[in-house]
């Protein structure tokens, strides 16, 4: 999202549990231009802020927190079912393709919910 919209909205990222930063989720985001290397993950625990107008989950597991996080809030709630590209097998070329078909399906999505006002659709 910041990607395609830099500063202009507040956007923030966050999963279930702590684990280090995915190589493959680095070099596929490197491709396009999107520096993940220096990225620290956090869960929904440690968000900075609990007030959203819109939480996107992407797991069966992050929706189900994510309805539980705003259960007493006005805010929307989507589900993106996605496939996880770290259960992909095969040599690296084939583990990439997985990466990079979720960071093109997932950019494409946030181009159509989001359009850039103004502007043409990117990429």
């Amino acid at each position: 999202m910041r990607y395609l919209h830099g500063k202009r909205v507040y956007v923030d990222s966050v999963g279930l549990r702590i684990q280090p930063v995915d190589p493959f989720a680095v070099a596929a985001l490197d491709e396009i231009g999107i520096d993940l290397s220096n990225h620290r993950p956090k869960t929904f625990d440690e968000l900075d802020d609990d007030f959203f107008d819109l939480v996107v989950s992407l797991s069966p597991e992050a929706q189900h927190r994510a309805v539980e996080m705003t259960r007493t809030s006005s805010c929307e709630i989507e589900f993106w079912p996605t496939m996880d590209p770290s259960i992909a097998t095969g040599n690296r070329e084939m583990r990439m393709d997985a990466y990079r078909s979720l960071r093109d399906q997932l950019i494409d999505r946030l181009q159509k919910r989001f359009p850039r006002p103004g502007g043409p659709v990117m990429i």
